[in-house]
């Protein structure tokens, strides 16, 4: 199976919000991801609504509700505060991605805490499962986290790739060496029968390299796509991407 790209359309809500007003639309960013073939859309809705809002998740599972399914996936990422559990609980994306949260941060910083986070990821991964949802949890790439993502009745993993970004920003020697630590918890994973996937600061460089991860599903990417997008169009730079995936570059 080719990985899936599920194109996170955030960025698109946060020019949006910066003036006001429907426009750019979220939905159309959206239909054009979908038509150039991606395989997914991500939203992360957080607390603040400072880019995806609550109304924008109801939107875009309305706007596709003939086309969810195995071909095309909605992933909804958050944090398990009350109210983004009964959203996902409402709406049964396909897939939830349970994502920490710090405070004050502007995009996410590191994977679930093994010492800290059992007893509240447990319970949301257990009613995120019982909607009949798919539960994905977002890990630094080691053995105890992929266990304790494990033991937390996860269904997926999503690998936090930013550290791997910024490895090759330092050349091959360094970017091989990530990438074995990222392999070496994806084969763990799969070992335990979790499904991988991965995302953060993933773009059309480094991607070609992080193709090749062992047993890799699914990649979710969006500041990187939008960002080119701009410059290229975003039907352009979707299709880049899905040529990247789709090559088997270094499997």
């Amino acid at each position: 199976m080719p990985i899936r790209l599920s194109v996170n359309v955030n960025k698109v809500a946060t020019l949006r919000n910066s003036r006001g007003g429907a426009i750019p639309d979220v939905i159309r960013a959206c239909q054009v991801c979908i038509d150039a073939g991606a395989g997914g859309i991500t939203i992360h809705p957080r607390a603040d609504e400072r880019h995806i809002r609550r109304s924008d998740a109801f939107a875009i599972h309305s706007a596709f509700a003939g086309q969810w399914g195995a071909a095309l996936e909605f992933n909804i990422e958050g944090d398990p505060r009350p109210d983004w559990l009964d959203l996902v609980c409402q709406l049964k994306p396909r897939q939830a991605t349970l994502v920490p949260v710090r405070p004050g941060e502007i995009t996410s910083e590191a994977g679930w805490n093994p010492e800290r986070d059992g007893d509240v990821l447990r319970a949301s991964v257990a009613r995120v499962k019982a909607a009949g949802v798919r539960a994905s949890v977002f890990i630094d790439p080691n053995d105890k986290a992929v266990r304790f993502a494990k033991s937390c009745g996860a269904d997926r993993i999503e690998l936090y790739t930013e550290p791997f970004a910024r490895s090759y920003e330092l050349g091959d020697e360094a970017a091989l060496q990530s990438f074995g630590i990222y392999a070496q918890a994806a084969r763990l994973a799969h070992s335990l029968g979790l499904g991988i996937n991965a995302g953060h600061d993933l773009d059309l460089d480094n991607l070609q390299l992080f193709a090749g991860l062992p047993h890799l599903d699914e990649v979710s990417i969006g500041h990187a796509i939008f960002s080119d997008a701009l410059f290229r169009g975003l039907e352009t730079v979707v299709r880049d991407y899905l040529e990247v995936l789709d090559s088997d570059a270094g499997r």
